[in-house]
C-alpha cells in the first residue's frame, strides 16, 4: 500500500474490459481502471459511464488510463488530472490488439453518434 488515499498498486485490475459493458454484452470508448480496487470501467465518453458509476457507488476517488501508453491519472472528488503517479500493478492497460472502442465485434457501426460529452 502506499500513503496516497485512494491507490493502493498491489491490486491487479478486474480484466481486459469494462466489467458492467462486458456482463451486459456492451461497448466501450476508452477504459479507466480504479487505482484503490482495480475496477476495469468505461470512460465518461462511453454510453454507460461505467468509471464515474463506480466511483459513486465505491468512493474511490481515483482512476488510472487503462489504454496502451497512457499514465495519468484523474480524481473525481476534485476534477484533477495528474501526468503520472504510482506504478500499479500490471496488466497497465487492455491488450494493444484490443481496439478502442472496443471490444472488437460489439461496437455498432455508428459509434461515433453515440459518444457522450
Amino acid at each position: 500500500m502506499t500513503d496516497i488515499k485512494g491507490i493502493d498498486p498491489s491490486v491487479a485490475p478486474s480484466g481486459e474490459g469494462c466489467v458492467e459493458c462486458n456482463a451486459a454484452g456492451g461497448w466501450w470508448f476508452h477504459l479507466r481502471r480504479c487505482a484503490e480496487c482495480g475496477h476495469v470501467g468505461c470512460c465518461d465518453s462511453s454510453p454507460g459511464q461505467h468509471a464515474t458509476g463506480h466511483f459513486r457507488e465505491a468512493g474511490h476517488p481515483l482512476v488510472q488510463s487503462f489504454e496502451p501508453g497512457e499514465e495519468w491519472f484523474w480524481n473525481f472528488e476534485t476534477s484533477e488530472m495528474f501526468e503520472a503517479g504510482p506504478e500499479l500493478a500490471p496488466p497497465v492497460s487492455h491488450p494493444v490488439e484490443q481496439p478502442a472502442p472496443g471490444p472488437a465485434g460489439r461496437v455498432p457501426a455508428d459509434w461515433a453518434r453515440t459518444l457522450r460529452g
